[in-house]
This record gives structure tokens, C-alpha cells and sequence, in this order.
């Protein structure tokens, strides 16, 4: 029953929404705003045919690697940062300015250095996810407990023993967290690095159809695209129940106590 409660707590507003669309257009005439009836007709003969491979398994793909890379860079580099805060210091005035330059605004210069393949759209996601988990691996590992910090230098581990068995472990929470920031910023990344150049992929698909004014293959693909990053998340979101299981007992034991 709980499950049940919960499923729609969070159900009732988009059904709503839909049930309204459904019924404000299902009379309208306009060009732009097609009726959903045929917008979900459009939407069940374009993705459940070769198109979903033709547009949705590339985007997926790219998604993949870019989001594999960006995290991984991420928390290598927060570890190392984090734990060095004078090269933390350092940098940072470096890493703000490059943090802040909008990931879109590289796609042309992405193009000319690495081409319009699969290579240069990975480069971007990767590029624009690693910054959420880099910083927030960082702020992580300099919020480790002091005393931790000198238990580990009193057995003597080395940077990288210390890095891998003490800080990445208690940073883990907001290690997460920046990685579920990085799920939505790499799907924005992954649909702008389709925009430009690409022939291939649901943002290719989305302006093409804007392109050749065909409304209705527009709406379906923008629908899929929502679709798309809410599993994502929601995929996400299941892993880190499963990952951060021993966080929450652990909290759940010291409010007990």
C-alpha cells in the first residue's frame, strides 16, 4: 500500500496535464499545436519501428560513453583535488572560468578539433557532466572528518591507498549526488551536440522536423526526448537507492540513538 501511495503521489500531476492537453486539443486546427490523439499516433509509428535505432540507440550510446567518461574524470580529478588543497587553491580560479563557458558554445570548436563523428559528441557530454561530479567529489573529500584523515596518515597509507579506501568512501553520498546532476546536464549535452553537423540522433530528429515543418514528428520527438531523461533519472535514481543503502542505515541508526 505504501508503494502504492507513493506511485501516485507522484503520478497524479502528469496524468492531469496530459488528460487536459488530450481534451484542449483535441478540436484544434493549428498547424503548430497538432491534437495529442495524433501526435501519439505519429509517436507509436516512429519509435516503435527502425527509427528508435536509427535515432534513440545513438543518442543512448553517445549518452553512455560521455556520461562514463565525464564521471570518471570527474572523480579522479575531485579526489586528487580534494585532497590537495593548496593545488586545489591553485587551480581554481582556472577551473571556474573553464566551468562557466557554456557547453554549446564548444560544439564548433569540438567540430573543427575532432570532427562531426561519434568522437566529438562523447567529448561533449563527457565535458559537460564532468564538472557537477568534480565538484562535488571535492567538496566530499574536504568535508572528511579530521580525526579520519589522521587515522589514515597513522597507519601510513599512501595517496592513492588513502584516496580509494578512506576519502572516496565517505565522500561517496555527494559523489552521487553530483553524478545525478550529471545524468540531466548530459542530456542536454547530448541533444545540443546533435544540433550541429550530426545526421543522427533524437536532437537531429527534432530539427529536422522543425526544419521541414512537420509539427507532429516534432511534438513526437520532443516527447520521447522527455521520456528519455526521466527513465534516465529514474534509472539513476534506483541505483543510488541500492548504492547509498549503508548511508541511510547509517543515518537512520544515529537518529535512533
Amino acid at each position: 500500500m505504501t508503494r502504492i501511495r507513493s506511485i501516485a503521489v507522484e503520478a497524479w500531476l502528469p496524468v492531469l496535464l496530459v488528460g487536459l492537453w488530450w481534451f484542449v486539443s483535441s478540436s484544434s486546427s493549428s498547424f503548430y499545436f497538432p491534437p495529442l490523439r495524433g501526435i501519439m499516433t505519429r509517436f507509436a509509428d516512429l519509435w516503435f519501428s527502425d527509427q528508435f535505432a536509427v535515432h534513440v540507440v545513438p543518442s543512448l550510446r553517445n549518452f553512455g560513453i560521455g556520461f562514463l567518461l565525464g564521471v570518471t574524470i570527474g572523480i579522479l580529478c575531485g579526489l586528487a583535488l580534494g585532497s590537495m588543497p593548496q593545488t586545489h587553491r591553485a587551480l581554481s580560479p582556472t577551473l571556474e572560468f573553464i566551468r562557466a563557458t557554456p557547453v554549446i558554445a564548444l560544439v564548433p570548436l569540438t567540430i573543427v578539433l575532432l570532427g562531426t563523428d561519434v568522437v566529438q559528441k562523447v567529448a561533449i557530454i563527457a565535458f559537460a557532466c564532468m564538472w557537477p561530479t568534480l565538484l562535488n567529489t571535492v567538496d566530499g573529500v574536504r568535508a572528511v572528518d579530521p580525526l579520519v584523515r589522521d587515522v589514515a596518515r597513522s597507519y601510513r597509507l599512501g595517496r592513492w591507498d588513502s584516496s580509494m579506501r578512506v576519502f572516496l568512501r565517505s565522500a561517496t553520498p555527494q559523489i552521487i549526488a553530483g553524478m545525478r546532476t550529471s545524468v540531466a546536464v548530459a542530456v542536454v549535452a547530448m541533444v545540443g551536440s546533435e544540433l550541429f553537423a550530426s545526421s543522427e540522433g533524437i536532437g537531429y530528429f527534432v530539427l529536422q522536423s522543425q526544419r521541414t515543418y512537420a509539427m507532429t514528428d516534432m511534438w513526437a520527438g520532443l516527447i520521447m526526448l522527455g521520456l528519455l531523461g526521466y527513465g534516465l533519472n529514474l534509472l539513476f535514481a534506483l541505483l543510488e537507492r541500492r548504492t547509498l543503502r549503508w548511508h541511510r542505515l547509517r543515518l537512520e541508526t544515529t537518529a535512533a540513538q
